[in-house]
C-alpha cells in the first residue's frame, strides 16, 4: 500500500507538501467505490489511491504536532502509517468520509510515537497529565499565552480548570515541555499558488458521532494491548508499575520501597524494567493486531 508514495526527508518539507498536493482529492462517490474495490477485492491500485488522496490531511495533522521538539519527517512518516491503518480497516457501508474516521488513527499513530519518545516517565502517567501533555499548547493558544517561560498565575489557574488537572500539573508540565511553540505566521512555502503558512495546515477540531466512535474503538483496542502486555511481567514488576504508573494517585518510590522492603533505588530499577519489558510488548502486540 506504501508503494511510491512521496519520501519526506531532512529539509525537504516545502517540497513534500508540493508534492503530495499533486494527488487529486476524491468525491464521495469515488471514494465510496475505491474503498468497496479495496475491501471486497483486495484492490490494492484502489487502496492506494485513498491513501494518496488523504497524504494532505495527515501531513495537515502532523505539522500541528510540530512542537514536541520531534523531527517533523518522523512525525508526518508515522501520521502516514496511521493513515494507512485507516484505509485497512474502512468501512464505506458505515456511511462516513474516510477523512472523519482516518484522523483518529492519524493522531493515535502520532500520539504513540511521542509517548515512546517522551517516554511516560518523563510527561506523567494518569489521565489526566496525558491529557495536559496533548493540549497544553493549544490551551495557551486559546487564552492568548504565546511567548515562552513561566505562566502568569492566572493564567494557570486557567488551564488548570478547563483541563481538570491541578495547578501545581500545569505549571511542571509547561516546565517539562520547555521550548515554545513556532509562530504560526512562519512560512513554509512559496509557489504560484500563493505564500502558505503554518496556521493554515492546522487540523480543524471539529469532530461528529462517526470520528467519536472510531476514537474509542483505539481506546478500546490500546486498553486491551495493555491488559494483555501487562501479562509479561512477573508478579512485582506488574505490582509496581501499576501502582507507580497506571494509577491516578501514584505511589513513591519511599512507599514502596516500605512496603517491598527494599531500597528506593531498587524499585525505581524494576519500574524501569518492566515499563521497558510492557512498551516492547505492547510494541509487538500492536504489530500483530489484524487488519
Amino acid at each position: 500500500m506504501n508503494k511510491n508514495l512521496p519520501a519526506l526527508t531532512d529539509g525537504s518539507l516545502s517540497d513534500y507538501l508540493n508534492e503530495i498536493k499533486k494527488f487529486p482529492m476524491l468525491t464521495s462517490e469515488e471514494e465510496f467505490m475505491l474503498a468497496k474495490a479495496w475491501v471486497d477485492h483486495d484492490d490494492r491500485k484502489s487502496a492506494h489511491r485513498l491513501v494518496t488522496s488523504h497524504l494532505r490531511l495527515a501531513a495537515k495533522i502532523a505539522l500541528g504536532y510540530r512542537g514536541y521538539g520531534l523531527p517533523i519527517n518522523e512525525v508526518v512518516s508515522e501520521a502516514n502509517v496511521g493513515l494507512m491503518q485507516a484505509v485497512k480497516r474502512f468501512d464505506p457501508d458505515k456511511g462516513f468520509r474516510l477523512a472523519t474516521y482516518a484522523m483518529w488513527w492519524i493522531k493515535a499513530s502520532i500520539q504513540e510515537y511521542i509517548l515512546r519518545s517522551w517516554s511516560l516517565v518523563k510527561m506523567g502517567t494518569t489521565s489526566a497529565q496525558k491529557k495536559l501533555f496533548f493540549n497544553l499548547r493549544k490551551a495557551k493558544n486559546r487564552i492568548g499565552v504565546m511567548e515562552d517561560g513561566e505562566l502568569h498565575p492566572d493564567n494557570v489557574k486557567s488551564i488548570a480548570e478547563n483541563l481538570n488537572v491541578s495547578q501545581d500539573e500545569v505549571i511542571s508540565m509547561n516546565r517539562r515541555m520547555g521550548g515554545g511553540d513556532a509562530s504560526l505566521n512562519v512560512l513554509v512555502n512559496n509557489n504560484n499558488e500563493g505564500t502558505l503558512e503554518w496556521q493554515d495546515w492546522i487540523e480543524d477540531e471539529d469532530s461528529d458521532h462517526a470520528s467519536k466512535f472510531a476514537d474509542k474503538q483505539e481506546l478500546d483496542s490500546r486498553r486491551i494491548l495493555l491488559k494483555s502486555a501487562l501479562t509479561t511481567l512477573n508478579q512485582r514488576e506488574c505490582e509496581i508499575l501499576t501502582k507507580r504508573k497506571l494509577i491516578d494517585d501514584p505511589l513513591t518510590l519511599e512507599e514502596l520501597s516500605n512496603e517491598y522492603n527494599v531500597s528506593r533505588e531498587r524499585i525505581r530499577q524494576i519500574e524501569v524494567r518492566a515499563f521497558e519489558k510492557l512498551q516492547k510488548k505492547m510494541f509487538e502486540l500492536a504489530q500483530k493486531v489484524p487488519a
